[in-house]
């Protein structure tokens, strides 16, 4: 798996990439000191997974996740701080980022890192336990109105859960192209670009 790594504390990074390389499956194939560094190192390195910094001086990470999405919306972003702040949390899941993680939770690193590459939303647990109440609406929402039926909402709710496409297919008795063509058809309906917009969506509507 190939990363780039962008967070303005050098030692941190250093850290971090020395931690991450251990693993033995993950390769830091770019680093860099501000976010006006990413746009272009995706560019030139096309990885996996970007890991990102918000905090930085000059472009900061969700401005910087904005641009990489907007140059590729299938990019696999990942944020990287030591905030729980509600208002990047909400800018996090706007942008359409894949999570957002604590950089002092360090067990949760690479496990976190691997989930997200395989499709998962990402979220630490003291961010994901904030996220209900930061997205919760008042107002009626009815997904049948929107066309879906139980069994595509069976499988938004799977989706909000965090499981990847094999991991509900067994759950609901399905094959993996299956599920793959009921969730192609759910973000048509929704209009919505991707699961991690689709997981954003469902907490919306709760």
């Amino acid at each position: 798996m190939r990363l780039i790594l962008i967070d303005d504390d050098v030692l941190a990074a250093a850290a971090l990439t020395t931690i991450l390389e251990a693993q033995g499956s993950i390769q830091v194939c770019a680093t860099g000191t501000d976010g006006s560094d990413a746009l272009e190192l995706y560019k030139t390195h096309r990885p996996d997974v970007l890991l990102m910094d918000i905090r930085m001086k000059h472009i900061d990470g969700l401005a910087a996740s904005a641009n990489v999405l907007f140059f590729d919306p299938k990019a696999c972003i990942l944020l990287l701080t030591t905030f729980t702040d509600d208002e990047y949390i909400l800018q996090a899941l706007k942008i359409g980022v894949k999570g957002y993680i604590l950089k002092q939770d360090y067990p949760s690193i690479v496990p976190a890192i691997e989930a997200a590459c395989s499709g998962q939303t990402v979220f630490g647990r003291e961010a994901a336990l904030k996220i209900p109440g930061l997205l919760h609406k008042k107002t009626y929402f009815s997904y049948e109105d929107m066309g879906i039926t139980k069994k595509e909402y069976e499988i938004i709710v799977l989706v909000a859960d965090g499981l990847n496409n094999r991991e509900i297919a067994d759950k609901i008795c399905l094959s993996e192209g299956t599920v793959r063509n009921y969730l192609s058809v759910i973000l048509d309906k929704l209009e919505l670009r991707d699961r991690t917009q689709l997981a954003v969506f469902y907490y919306q509507h709760l």
